[in-house]
C-alpha cells in the first residue's frame, strides 16, 4: 500500500500550507496554532502512527495530501444543529473528511444520529474524533481548526468536502479485528453512552455487575453485527457504586452485543488483515485504543499511518478500527 500522508515537523507542513496544499492535519493544539492560514482542516490529537512506528508527539503535525480533486474542496464549520445536513451537502460525486472533537454536544449528536442523517451511506463520508494527550484530559478540550480562517473550536466539527472526476470514485474500509466472544448476548432498551440495566441472555441484569463479576478486561469492546459490519463500542469507565458503565460510543436498542473475544496479537492480526492489493491510500486514521491496549508505540502496522484518535468515522462513529479511503477508477 502506498500513501499521501506522514509525520513532519512544523515547518515543512507550513511549507506545504503556503504552497496552496489542501492538506488534513493532526497534532497537538500549541502545534497546530504555530501553522498559517490555508487550505487544511485540522483536529488536536499527539499520537500517530508514522512509517517509523507509534509515535507520540506535541511538535510534529501529521499531514494528508488530498489530491486528485475535479474541483477545489469546500472547507466549513458544521454545529450540532446543522451537521445533519453534512451528506446532503457533500459533492454528487466525492468524499467528504469530518473531524469531531471529543466529548462536545456535536460528537454527541453525531454519534446517536449520524445513522439517520439524509443521504447517509450515499456518499463516502470518513473521519475522526480530534482529542488530547492522556495528561492534559479534563484541563485541556479537544479541538478542530477551519484552516482558512485559523479559528480553532471545541464545540463545532469541520469538514472538508472533496468533488471527484466522474471515472473516479471513493471507497471507504473498515479493519476491525474484534469479533463477538462467547458470552452471553447483551441487549439494551436506550441509546446512549452509558448503560447500567440491561437484558443478559434475555434476562434482566445490570451491565456493570456482569463485567465485575465475571472478571471481563474492560480492554475488550462491546461487539455487535450492524447489518453486516461488525461494529465496537469501548467502554471508558465501569462505575460499580453507581452500577453503570460509560462507553466512547453509543450502545443502541435492537442489537445483540457480546464482550469481543481477545486478539492474541495486534500488529500480527492487524497485518493479516489488509489487503495486498498495493493500492494507494487517500487517507486513513487508528484508534487510540488500539495504540495503547496493544503498546504500538515504536510498532509498526505495515504501511497504513495516520492519527491514532478519540473515535474513527466511517460513515458513523466507530470504536478501536482502523479505517481508510482510497481512490478507484
Amino acid at each position: 500500500m502506498k500513501t499521501r500522508q506522514g509525520l513532519m515537523s512544523i515547518s515543512r507542513a507550513s511549507e506545504l500550507i503556503r504552497n496552496g496544499k489542501f492538506l488534513s492535519i493532526a497534532g497537538d493544539e500549541t502545534a497546530l496554532r504555530q501553522l498559517p492560514q490555508g487550505n487544511w482542516i485540522g483536529g488536536t490529537i499527539p499520537y500517530f502512527m508514522a512509517a517509523e512506528g507509534g509515535t507520540v508527539s506535541r511538535e510534529q503535525v501529521f499531514v494528508t495530501e488530498i489530491d486528485g480533486f475535479a474541483s477545489p474542496p469546500q472547507l466549513r464549520f458544521y454545529d450540532a444543529a446543522t451537521l445533519p445536513q453534512i451528506c446532503r451537502n457533500a459533492p454528487e460525486n466525492g468524499y467528504s473528511i469530518l473531524i469531531l472533537p471529543a466529548f462536545s454536544a456535536t460528537h454527541a449528536s453525531f454519534a446517536r444520529n449520524a445513522p439517520n442523517y439524509e443521504e447517509m451511506y450515499m456518499k463516502p463520508l470518513i473521519g475522526w474524533v480530534a482529542g488530547v494527550h492522556l495528561d492534559d484530559l479534563g484541563r485541556v478540550t479537544p479541538k478542530v481548526v477551519l484552516g482558512s480562517s485559523g479559528e480553532f473550536s471545541d464545540a463545532d466539527a469541520v469538514v472538508m468536502d472533496v468533488p471527484l472526476s466522474p471515472e473516479k470514485f471513493a471507497h471507504i474500509d473498515i479493519v476491525n479485528l474484534f469479533r463477538p466472544g462467547s458470552g452471553p448476548r447483551i441487549t439494551f432498551d436506550d441509546t446512549g453512552f452509558s448503560a447500567g440495566d440491561c437484558h443478559i441472555d434475555g434476562q434482566p441484569g445490570n451491565l456493570a455487575d456482569y463485567l465485575l463479576a465475571n472478571g471481563i478486561d474492560s480492554r475488550l469492546p462491546l461487539v455487535a453485527d450492524y447489518s453486516g459490519a461488525m461494529i465496537n463500542v469501548s467502554i471508558k469507565h465501569i462505575d460499580p457504586a453507581a452500577k453503570h458503565v460509560d462507553f466512547y460510543a453509543p450502545v443502541f436498542p435492537g442489537l445483540e452485543y457480546r464482550v469481543a473475544a481477545p486478539v492474541t496479537d495486534y500488529v500480527e492480526e492487524f497485518l493479516a488483515a489488509l489487503p495486498k492489493t498495493g493500492q494507494e491510500i487517500s487517507f486513513s486514521c487508528n484508534c487510540i485504543l488500539n495504540f495503547l491496549n496493544s503498546h504500538l508505540e515504536g510498532k509498526q502496522t505495515g504501511d497504513v499511518t495516520g492519527p491514532m484518535t478519540f473515535g474513527e468515522i466511517a460513515y458513523q462513529l466507530l470504536n478501536q478500527t482502523l479505517v481508510y479511503l482510497s481512490i478507484d477508477e
